[in-house]
């Protein structure tokens, strides 16, 4: 593991190595960065769409919609999916960390992610067109980076 974030409890399982590749460098995501970035990153939209469902809920509930109460109730119900969204972000934020690894070996570059399952993306050197580094306000106030490395059409991003 990097020597900046060291892991905690449960090892990190590691990928499968083709013969002859090395791993060269692994670490994870600077922990507080990661999570408070994923809490953060749709609160706003999450609490302006709260805000303004919540007039209708609350005209539901008052009975002041006549017959179309429980209608519009369970409506708004479904209609508040980016802040059901947000709040699964926010309370499956620690468990994505501890599933996120990066791995540099002599051969690629790889990516571990996941929430209940692992996703392990693949980035060949040779693949890679360039490099970006993207420091962000709350990245630089808590120590994390972002890197993203730009393959053909597709973009990765090591946070």
């Amino acid at each position: 593991m990097s020597k900046y974030e060291p892991s905690y409890g449960q090892e990190q399982q590691k990928p499968v190595l083709v013969p002859g590749e090395q791993i060269i460098w692994s670490g994870k995501p600077k922990k507080n960065a990661y999570i408070i970035n994923k809490v953060l990153g749709m609160l706003p939209i999450a609490l302006i769409w709260l805000a303004f469902d919540s007039v209708f809920i609350g005209a539901a509930f008052s009975g002041g919609l006549g017959g179309m109460s429980l209608f519009i109730m369970l409506f708004m119900l479904l209609h508040l999916m980016p802040v059901w969204i947000w709040l699964g972000n926010a309370l499956t934020a620690n468990r994505s960390w501890k599933n996120t690894a990066y791995y540099v070996t002599n051969r690629r570059i790889l990516i571990q992610t996941g929430v209940l399952s692992q996703d392990v993306q693949s980035i060949y050197y040779k693949e890679i067109e360039n490099v970006n580094l993207r420091i962000g306000l709350l990245d630089r106030l808590l120590g994390g980076r972002e890197k993203i490395f730009a393959k053909e059409l597709k973009q990765y991003s090591i946070p």
